[in-house]
């Protein structure tokens, strides 16, 4: 690809950055988002939950190490809608690396800007708030491009599992010696989260996001695990009425990000669309039950509401975001059934968290 040619980054509110385009060229529009981490970008574009996302990197080299597939990707494909940086490297120093970052985004093909003021559009996104954005090395003319950026939709309200799930049920880990039979509900399930459950003897099997009830229970599961996923939970009432159904069987249940969003509305607690979201490797969070801080890898744009939690009789907050007090966990009080917003699988980010999957398999052995 010539590194020369020119690409127009366009937001809904009519700001415009001209730059240089990288992976293919096209046209792509999407939420745009932006990640506060130093690295592991290629984990971050194989999460299922930035599908429909323009992901602003917020660090100022990528690329530079490369891609290498076989122990980086946290899905069988990126799912990112674009991606925006400063400085894009063509060239990358690992020796294990499969190849480049470009070779793998025009494989992918995926359109990108870089050579464009990163630290002004964070700035600009975290005072106006999140919004649409439109890349193209093939439109430059702002009202022009401006009118395929009218076409993308808006994420709230939007629902995305449907798209990202998998197609057919399938199994992790191995069930000769397996400790537990686990239920995991793919609304955009991360590979590192199926394998920190096999690790501690989790025999799993994956269902679709619209599998029923009965399906999954047909299987006789020992607990369930509601996975992570992208767009807005609130346009899920298949899979808020499952999650329900789930925790009054009384069996342990497990959400991470969007399974914690799922709980909660199961729960009766509504969510709302933040500002501008978390999304980065580095947030503090405090566990109010043991009084402990952890640093976190988060990547969500709709968080639970916290006075509904507080006046909810069998819902109480077990973490909570350092940063602005949002809610970070919650527990139910009647049935084992758990839940935070973050990632403690920290693929890319920190491991402090990983202790939660020690407490889901301890939810396990008292039942």
């Amino acid at each position: 690809m010539n590194q020369k040619k020119e690409a127009l980054l366009l937001l809904e509110d009519g700001t415009a950055y001209r730059g240089l385009a990288l992976g293919i060229d096209g046209t792509t529009g999407g939420e745009i988002c932006f990640n506060t981490g130093m690295t592991g970008y290629q984990e971050i574009y194989t999460d299922p939950s930035y599908f429909g996302q323009i992901i602003v990197n917020t660090n100022s080299h990528i690329g530079n190490y490369g891609v290498q597939l076989e122990d980086e990707e946290e899905s069988s494909s990126v799912k990112i809608k674009g991606m925006v940086c400063n400085t894009f490297s063509t060239i990358y120093s690992r020796d294990t690396a499969d190849y480049s970052l470009q070779e793998y985004f025009e494989r992918a093909k995926i359109v990108g800007v870089s050579n464009v003021d990163t630290r002004h559009i964070v700035r600009h996104v975290r005072e106006k708030g999140v919004m649409n954005a439109i890349i193209s090395s093939q439109i430059l003319d702002e009202k022009e491009l401006m009118d395929e950026l009218h076409k993308v939709p808006s994420m709230d309200g939007l629902e995305l599992s449907s798209l990202v799930t998998t197609d057919t049920p399938y199994f992790m880990g191995t069930e000769a010696g397996s400790k537990w039979r686990i239920a995991v509900m793919d609304y955009g399930i991360k590979k590192s989260i199926l394998n920190n459950l096999t690790q501690r003897g989790c025999y799993c099997k994956v269902f679709p996001a619209q599998a029923s009830f009965e399906e999954v229970m047909s299987w006789n599961p020992d607990g369930f695990f509601i996975s992570n996923g992208p767009g807005d939970p609130s346009a899920m009432p298949y899979a808020i009425k499952t999650v329900d159904e789930m925790v009054k069987t009384g069996k342990p249940l497990f959400g991470i990000c969007l399974g914690h969003q799922l709980l909660a509305l199961s729960s009766g607690i509504n969510t709302y669309k933040m500002h501008h979201g978390h999304r980065g490797l580095n947030h503090p969070v405090k566990n109010l039950i043991t009084g402990m801080c952890e640093i976190t890898s988060q990547n969500h744009g709709f968080a639970v509401n916290p006075d509904e939690i507080q006046s909810h009789p069998d819902v109480e907050i077990t973490h909570v975001n350092l940063n602005d007090k949002t809610i970070e966990g919650i527990r139910r009080k009647d049935y084992p059934a758990f839940s935070v917003q973050y990632h403690p699988e920290a693929s890319p980010g920190p491991h402090d968290s990983r202790y939660l999957f020690d407490e889901f398999a301890k939810l396990l052995s008292e039942v």
